[in-house]
């Protein structure tokens, strides 16, 4: 039985996807696939698949027309024959012992999470996330770890157990910005066993051009509503509104995240997002449970503008 599946939606990628792929076909441990959705790419990346696809034969080709990264993804779970799976973007590479690495963890656990490395086009300007690693947590034991550091977990930086996230039907929203936001707390809050690693496994690369630096105010405007959106959801996964609650520490990470959104906004837009928050109680959910979060919460009372400049 293959062990793992890379999963990597390819669109209109093609200056970078050599580099990925290389990361992906090097890895230093034998049973592994990857999956690489074309989803629609007008460029030529089409032709890299292709000499890959003769030359190796861990490698699965799907092409499809362009229906958005969730669908790409969703659509390489479903082929997917590894017992676990990751995601990698197309712009983005990852460290070629990162199976190594991530094999020796992964034994009895729905998620295992590794350290991101971001940096520019160039690789020339990196920044290292080396966050503390935690033992085996359930779910919501995990959001008071990951909550330390920031916000909005994106969906490359774990390995997930196909099995568990197979049996709770997780899928990528279609249509959405933040993708990530909708599930990957969800996925967490489901998981009963998830494991933090020091190992830095994954190169993010900050490009211009992609979804997340496009400087388009529309845009902009779609990806902050789309969050909130999302946020509907994943604050009905708690039942709970008990203190001394780990429930809170999911609550207060996911109201964290919509609220820090707000800094992307211009003034009359972020007017609307903020009211909206309000009426969403998203200020509730922010955790005072340390003198550091109470003066924070402090802050956001008296200057919403002011928070979001001094937090990050």
């Amino acid at each position: 039985m293959t062990k793992y599946s890379f999963i990597v939606p390819v669109y209109n990628t093609s200056k970078y996807l050599k580099r990925c792929l290389d990361s992906l076909i090097g890895q230093k441990f034998e049973s592994y696939e990857i999956i690489i959705v074309n989803d629609g790419s007008t460029d030529n990346s089409e032709d890299i698949i292709k000499r890959y696809l003769n030359k190796y034969k861990k490698i699965k080709y799907i092409k499809q027309r362009n229906k958005g990264l969730s669908e790409a993804r969703n659509v390489g779970v479903k082929h997917a024959k590894g017992k676990y799976l990751l995601f990698v973007d197309s712009d983005d590479y990852v460290e070629k012992s990162l199976l190594k690495e991530v094999d020796k963890e992964i034994s009895n656990v729905n998620l295992l999470r590794f350290q991101v490395i971001k940096e520019d086009e160039t690789g020339k300007h990196k920044e290292t996330h080396e966050e503390k690693a935690f033992g085996v947590v359930s779910g919501k034991d995990a959001f008071k770890f990951i909550s330390e550091y920031h916000f909005v977990e994106p969906a490359w930086c774990y390995v997930y157990e196909k099995e568990f996230y197979l049996k709770n039907k997780f899928e990528f929203k279609k249509g959405v910005y933040h993708e990530d936001f909708g599930l990957i707390p969800e996925i967490i809050y489901k998981a009963k066993s998830v494991k933090s690693i020091n190992y830095l496994g994954y190169h993010y690369v900050v490009r211009k051009g992609s979804i997340m630096t496009d400087g388009d105010s529309k845009k902009t405007v779609k990806k902050a509503f789309d969050m909130l959106e999302q946020y509907k959801n994943l604050k009905s996964l708690s039942k709970t509104s008990s203190k001394n609650n780990y429930d809170d520490y999911y609550l207060s990470y996911i109201s964290n995240c919509v609220i820090v959104k707000a800094r992307e906004l211009n003034k009359d837009d972020k007017k609307k997002y903020v009211s909206e928050l309000k009426n969403l109680n998203a200020f509730d959910g922010v955790l005072v449970d340390t003198f550091a979060r109470k003066i924070k919460k402090v802050l956001m009372k008296i200057s919403l503008n002011l928070y979001l400049k001094v937090v990050k």
